[in-house]
């Protein structure tokens, strides 16, 4: 479904957070080229305004730092009063905490749970009452592959997006009979700036030495180059276009291989211990 510019009651209205890199700037440049309208924020909206000067005013970027509960909902409110409606939701805001579990510092955990986590909690809070009033939406709540189980050097980024996936879950549950669509999308690693200028990194123990060598051995150029997140916006475009959605969804050859793997290797286990969990009653 492409949309005319020309006609802005019939264009669709975006809210995408992390708008500025990445996905996040894919999916903006693709509901544009759609005809439809976007509120972009970000922490650092500046890479947003060359496209915003050519959006004809489609395009409406400002900060917001999701963490910021009180920032988000004010920032939702204004999002909608600059349009008067909100269609598609893209909770897309997010960073990598790289670290064993042993050496991340609390207030490393706190601040990657409040803007991994809590930020898309606290924009589903503010989106739902406006969603809930006109009838319809779409929140699409970007996690990874990974939210199934976590990896070295990587977990409590994967323990956020896990528990994003839960209460997506239940909000899909909870906000189904509004007519508000809910959908995990689970995108496969592009080629963004999550690793260098999305990355915070933990003070690194030597006794984990040996197993940081392994993994930039499996990490190094295992399945070629990161593709561009540009790839993963016509994936978007569909998704938004059906009537009855997935509630989740993978995003890349990838991604959709490694997640099936992930579901035959929990069956597998599971039947094996078949006998020991039934004898649990």
């Amino acid at each position: 479904m492409v949309h005319s510019p020309e006609t802005a009651a019939a264009a669709r209205v975006w809210f995408i957070t992390g708008a500025s890199r990445g996905l996040g700037r894919a999916f903006t440049e693709a509901a544009l080229a759609a005809g439809d309208r976007v509120v972009g924020t970000a922490r650092d909206v500046g890479p947003l305004e060359d496209l915003a000067a050519g959006s004809d005013g489609r395009l409406v970027a400002f900060p917001l730092d999701v963490a910021d509960r009180e920032a988000v909902m004010a920032g939702v409110r204004r999002a909608f009063d600059t349009f008067g409606r909100l269609d598609i939701v893209v909770n897309n805001a997010g960073q990598l905490l790289y670290g064993m579990l042993e050496e991340v510092t609390e207030d490393q955990a706190r601040a990657h749970m409040d803007t991994n986590f809590f930020g898309a909690l606290w924009v589903s809070q503010a989106v739902v009452p406006i969603l809930r009033e006109q009838g319809s939406g779409h929140i699409i709540q970007v996690g990874t592959v990974g939210a199934g189980g976590g990896f070295s050097c990587v977990g409590m980024y994967s323990a956020g997006k896990a528990a994003l996936d839960a209460i997506s879950e239940a909000l899909a549950m909870e906000v189904e009979s509004f007519g508000i669509k809910v959908t995990k999308l689970q995108p496969t690693s592009y080629d963004t700036e999550l690793f260098t200028t999305g990355t915070t990194a933990t003070d690194e123990n030597p006794a984990y030495t040996g197993l940081r060598a392994r993994l930039a051995e499996l990490w190094s150029g295992a399945n070629g180059p990161d593709p561009d997140p540009a790839q993963a916006a016509p994936v978007l475009m569909e998704l938004v276009d059906l009537p009855d959605p997935p509630r989740r969804l993978a995003v890349g050859g990838y991604s959709y291989d490694l997640s099936l793997e992930s579901d035959r290797e929990r069956t597998a286990e599971a039947e094996r211990w078949e006998a020991l969990s039934r004898k649990g009653g």
